[in-house]
């Protein structure tokens, strides 16, 4: 998960970037990735093998890695 500091620096650059449109569709994909992520963390499916449920967080956490990651780049 990111901490404060870091979620107001994406945030920043997101609304600093020229392209709004772009700045948009990242935002967006940032916060369906770490909606994602906040649901597998909180609500632990318990048909889900504890194996499953780290591999499914540890995927989540990555797309998002990724996309932070994208957006820093700009």
């Amino acid at each position: 998960m990111l901490d404060t500091k870091e979620m107001d620096e994406i945030l920043s650059i997101l609304e600093e970037y020229p392209d709004q449109e772009l700045a948009v569709l990242l935002l967006r994909e940032f916060n369906d990735k770490t909606r994602e992520l906040g649901l597998l963390l909180m609500n632990h499916d318990s048909s889900l093998s504890h194996g499953e449920w780290k591999t499914k967080c540890d995927q989540a956490q990555e797309d998002v890695n990724q996309v932070v990651k994208r957006i820093k780049a700009l």
